[in-house]
């Protein structure tokens, strides 16, 4: 638990991502923090570098309504002060704490604060004893570090953790992740780590990310991209709802357009997915540009808008033919009414 988040077992895959702001500057942090639970973050983890960013933590949690996952390195000190201020989970590695009295400090804030762990494997920061064992990032030097540190939460009886083996390449990450789900039972936090830009970010955590889902590894799932951490839920929202394993939102299906189209499908489809990112309910709507696979699809969704060339657009409701609409009509906003309607519906 995290909170008041289950993570593992039969528990729906929570998603999380990680503030940018300093948290030094804590009307800024809680205001990104705000945008990213509407967005749809259900954990959000704040970096604490230092004694500063611990004090401001505690107004932090007091004022978002998620659990606050702690980002630690190094400094013992830090995990027990954001243990105290709030932090409903420490992001630590055990054997980067010090020494063993230390580990046990932290290990007792935990207890007493309610605190849970992630053991954060990290291509990036391999123990120097391993790199001199491997001499290079591998999937068992990975899962050698993941064993370390859960021996050590073990050691001190401690078992409310979660861990991640973390990598910006895919398959050094994939490979990592398949080997740690076979040696433990832990929940395990998914990530392709560092992944890059909105763009290609999305496509490399896409197809990681997507590797390890469809072989039911992955209880909570985080989109590391170089962008708004808000872009990350959404990406991450959409990675789920494309393998069926959350309803979230309104999904769209949408074609390609080609010179068949009866309107501007491109235009209608970028203006429709902005203007329906408040809806959490999840809702199916299909926008085709003609009737060579626009009637099949619409009969597969909640509302379905198939174009034609005959002056009069088709629009379907669960599944149904059920009215036309005039291409000189305003068929943006009808869709969108269409779709506020159909939230409604489904909130009664």
């Amino acid at each position: 638990m995290v909170g008041n988040v289950a993570v593992g077992g039969d528990a729906k895959i929570s998603v999380q991502t990680m503030t940018n702001t300093k948290t030094t500057d804590p009307q800024a942090t809680i205001a990104q923090i705000n945008r990213c639970i509407e967005a749809g973050a259900e954990l959000i983890r704040v970096s604490v570098p230092d004694q500063e960013s611990s004090a401001c933590l505690k107004q932090i949690v007091s004022a978002c309504s998620v659990p606050i996952i702690a980002d630690i390195h190094f400094h013992y000190k830090r995990a027990i002060e954001s243990a105290k201020a709030g932090a409903k989970c420490l992001r630590i590695n055990p054997g980067n704490i010090g020494s063993a009295d230390k580990i046990k400090e932290v290990v007792k804030a935990a207890k007493d604060y309610g605190c849970a762990m992630r053991i954060g494997v990290n291509a990036g920061s391999l123990e120097p004893w391993l790199l001199e064992k491997y001499k290079t990032p591998t999937p068992q030097a990975l899962l050698e570090s993941a064993m370390h540190h859960i021996k050590i939460l073990e050691d001190n009886d401690f078992f409310n953790f979660k861990i991640s083996v973390k990598a910006s390449d895919v398959f050094l990450a994939t490979a990592s992740y398949q080997l740690l789900a076979n040696a433990c039972d832990y929940p395990l936090h998914i990530g392709i780590t560092e992944a890059g830009s909105l763009n290609a970010g999305t496509i490399k955590s896409a197809v990681g990310l997507g590797y390890l889902l469809m072989q039911g590894i992955g209880d909570t799932i985080r989109v590391s991209l170089s962008a708004d951490p808000q872009e990350e839920i959404k990406v991450a929202y959409q990675i789920l709802k494309t393998l069926e394993l959350r309803e979230y939102g309104v999904n769209i299906v949408s074609c390609p357009s080609c010179a068949r189209q009866g309107f501007d499908v491109v235009k209608i489809v970028t203006e429709v997915e902005k203007r329906t990112q408040h809806i959490k309910k999840p809702i199916t709507l299909s926008i085709l540009g003609c009737v060579v696979n626009g009637l099949g699809e619409a009969s597969h969704t909640q509302i379905g808008i198939t174009g034609t060339t005959g002056g009069k657009h088709n629009v379907y409701l669960n599944g149904k033919p059920h009215h036309k609409i005039d291409e000189n009509e305003n068929l943006l906003e009808h869709i969108i009414k269409l779709v506020e309607e159909q939230a409604d519906k489904s909130s009664l």
